[in-house]
């Protein structure tokens, strides 16, 4: 049987320090893995239930959104999936008894962790207006009250729809279907805050937001650059993969501020070198670069390329690109100088990167956020796709451009239209086939739902899982801003912060997850997702459902249509939710590539969709052509005295659901409020090794954001840079300081001050 939850919240402000490690997974992983599971679900259950995570007839992982190759080990998950798996399988059970026990005070002032250790919700919770408890409701009277709300709204456009990376396919395409219905493209999604300058930069140069390589492409390279990731600790199972491509004889470069225990070495726990023999090294260099200047490092690669006679692939850029003399003269332009001090490499680390470059026919870069969330993000990943495309690494086997994304469906959920920026193309098939006039203005990213939120511009908030307060910036503003609200709603599986900040009023909805099964009128379902690299399968819950009374995703979006649109909607809202298939029909209507989905999607393992510049060497693009492009560099400058701060996971968590206090790779244990410093930056600034401080983000709006109370780390970062955790550290990011043309928060780059701390 499981344990029982923590009674109280454990002390965070003292942790454990130890040397970081130099090598991830192994035996501790295993030993981890079994203890959680043993937790949360006990042995029996936790054998039956991880054994069929990400395998053909089983369920799609609730964690990342690394692909499966077409063989599956027993053991296809990793340790933090593992994790995943067990927070939602757990038998941990909050009742309408443990609300009752915990005023909304009480749950205010809880740390995530506490919130997240409590287990799954069972019942519909409602927050009257002056209440200080949730009280149990019946699913009829939730859906009358979240009705009330919207008939009630001025505008349709006072209403945002939010939507995290784990929905379905199928709950995805209703929510952004019942929206539009509705008269509103406000579909803010976590898109918005993590890759949607992978999307800009990518649907510019190539002519599609996503990425251009299968797994299968990674075990052909002949370079992986990894750059802005941190693989050991948020994708996992990518490290299986460098690893057959490290065997087939590729090389790997890793760019990074801090050191990544996974690119040192991996020691699979599925193999027996991994487990007895050390395990497999996996960086051939690593370059430790300054916060925010991977896009100098890449003008300079660039130029180097350009300069060196025979090393453009000149076929390829003539057949197949535009605006090749503009970017070749930005690129002749770039300052060895200027490069070094932007990037804090030295220059024989750069040349070494460009023999390595040039050496290469199969070129994959992938990344991940830390390349996305800067000013100058979008800029960044452009000259990436410069990059590539001078060596025709677009279109070819074992080559391309590799966004790793996080969510197991975030990247499904944009293709089933969750965008407040949708196509013409995508509103006129969602027009054709259900017969009315989806609105065309655009509607509200995350930030400005929040504006919205805090100006009065929208009035209800919808939330289809994550959890929107602990993921945003600005975290007063944010708190402010949804308390303005006339209703907050969360559909949810676990608690978590944004349960404990409303709106006058609230309702919690408890939905099904990966886990369970679902059974509707027709009989038992599946859902579909997207991965990272565009493979689309099905997913099957095999436990039974944590409660009678817990709906499926589907279900909610369905009967939240029925009981606001009523009898004047064109939607077949019932059928949906009896049938999902019939969904899928639908989809198969409007979303292209979907074609015959329920016929395709029944075979095992799904299907690919297409990616026209992979498949064809074809750019859908305004020029019809992969596009150069020639930005100015930039980088962040930091005052002397200050600090460049990345906020980042710890080992022990997945976005915001924190499975425990310890970061084993990077040697903290029993807490999360420390701060990463270089020891020399430490010693200049008069904080030793173990000293407290407090955390206070410098920006143009002279507003004082602080985090109080974070020990001092002394740690390999880069001199001038610094680390902390999330959402800890979202407090310190200014709403407004977004990147350029993707609006996606600045969170990698946060200018900050240290002071001695009064907290501590």
């Amino acid at each position: 049987m499981a344990t029982k939850p923590p009674a109280g919240d454990p002390v965070q402000d003292a942790p454990q320090v130890a040397p970081p490690k130099h090598a991830a997974a192994g035996l501790p992983a295993i030993g981890y893995t079994a203890l959680v599971a043993q937790q949360q679900m006990g042995a029996v259950r936790a054998t039956r239930t991880l054994l069929k995570v990400n395998q053909k007839d089983g369920f799609d992982c609730p964690g990342c959104a690394w692909p499966e190759g077409d063989k599956r080990h027993v053991a296809e998950f990793c340790e933090n999936g593992a994790k995943a798996v067990a927070e939602e399988a757990t038998l941990r059970r909050v009742t309408p008894d443990f609300f009752a026990a915990h005023p909304l005070s009480d749950l205010a002032g809880r740390s995530g962790y506490w919130l997240g250790q409590q287990g799954r919700i069972t019942q519909p919770m409602y927050l009257p207006e002056g209440a200080d408890r949730y009280e149990a409701v019946t699913w009829e009277r939730a859906f009358e009250i979240l009705a009330e709300e919207l008939k009630a709204l001025d505008s349709p456009d006072e209403a945002l729809f939010y939507t995290s990376g784990r929905t379905s396919n199928e709950a995805a395409f209703l929510l952004q279907l019942f929206a539009r219905e509705f008269g509103t493209n406000n579909l803010p999604d976590c898109s918005n805050m993590c890759h949607e300058s992978s999307g800009s930069a990518l649907t510019e140069t190539i002519g599609i937001g996503k990425g251009s390589v299968s797994l299968e492409d990674l075990h052909q390279a002949d370079l992986i650059i990894v750059a802005g990731q941190n693989p050991g600790t948020n994708h996992p199972r990518m490290l299986s993969a460098l690893e057959e491509a490290k065997r087939a004889g590729a090389k790997i470069i890793s760019v990074n501020p801090l050191p990544e225990a996974g690119m040192e070495r991996f020691k699979n726990p599925q193999t027996a070198k991994g487990l007895a023999l050390g395990g497999q090294k996996l960086n051939d260099l690593f370059l430790q670069i300054r916060i925010g200047g991977d896009q100098a490092l890449f003008r300079l690669l660039n130029k180097l390329i350009v300069e060196t006679e025979g090393a453009v692939d000149e076929l390829f850029v003539r057949e197949h690109t535009h605006g090749y003399e503009e970017f070749a003269a930005a690129a002749r332009a770039a300052d060895w100088d200027e490069t070094l001090a932007a990037t804090g490499l030295t220059r024989a680390e750069i040349e070494q990167a460009l023999s390595m470059a040039l050496a290469s026919r199969r070129t994959i870069v992938c990344w991940a956020m830390g390349l996305t969330q800067h000013k100058h993000a979008v800029a960044t990943i452009r000259e990436v796709v410069n990059f590539l495309l001078l060596r025709g690494n677009i279109g070819r086997t074992g080559a391309g451009v590799c966004p790793v994304r996080g969510h197991s469906n975030v990247q499904g959920d944009r293709t089933m239209g969750i965008f407040e920026r949708p196509a013409p193309a995508f509103l006129d098939a969602l027009e054709k086939e259900f017969g009315f006039a989806p609105p065309r203005h655009h509607g509200y990213d995350v930030v400005r739902s929040i504006e919205a939120l805090r100006d009065g511009k929208a009035k209800v908030f919808f939330a289809m899982g994550g959890n929107f307060v602990g993921a945003t910036p600005d975290t007063e503003v944010t708190e402010a801003a949804m308390r303005r609200a006339s209703l907050t709603v969360h559909v949810s599986t676990k608690l978590n912060r944004s349960h404990a900040v409303t709106g006058r009023r609230a309702l919690i909805l408890p939905t099904l997850g990966r886990t369970d099964k679902d059974v509707q009128k027709s009989g038992k379902q599946f859902v579909t997702v997207e991965d990272s690299m565009g493979l689309v399968h099905s997913s099957r819950g095999n436990l039974k459902p944590a409660s009678p009374h817990l709906l499926s995703e589907p279900a909610i979006v369905a009967r939240l249509a029925r009981a606001t649109l009523g009898a004047g909607s064109t939607v077949e809202w019932e059928e949906f939710e009896k049938d999902y298939a019939t969904i899928r029909d639908r989809i198969a209507r409007v979303v292209p590539g979907f074609e015959d989905f329920n016929a395709r999607v029944a075979k095992p393992g799904g299907f690919r969709l297409p990616h026209a510049p992979r498949d064809e060497r074809r750019f859908p693009t305004a020029t019809g052509k992969a596009n150069f492009t020639a930005a100015p560099v930039e980088y962040p400058t930091v005052p002397e005295g200050r600090l460049l701060l990345q906020t980042l996971r710890s080992h022990d968590q997945y976005n915001t659901t924190i499975y425990g206090l310890d970061d084993r790779y990077r040697g903290i244990k029993g807490g999360r409020r420390v701060v990463l410093v270089n020891p020399e930056d430490g010693r200049e600034l008069g904080f030793t090794d173990g000293s407290y401080a407090d955390l206070v983000s410098e920006w143009k709006d002279g507003v004082e954001r602080r985090a109080p109370g974070f020990r001092v780390v002394y740690y390999p970062t880069t001199r001038g840079c610094a680390a902390a955790y999330y959402p800890e550290t979202n407090v310190l990011v200014p709403l407004d300081s977004t990147a350029d043309t993707s609006n996606t928060p600045a969170s990698k780059s946060v200018i900050v001050r240290l002071e001695q701390s009064a907290t501590v």
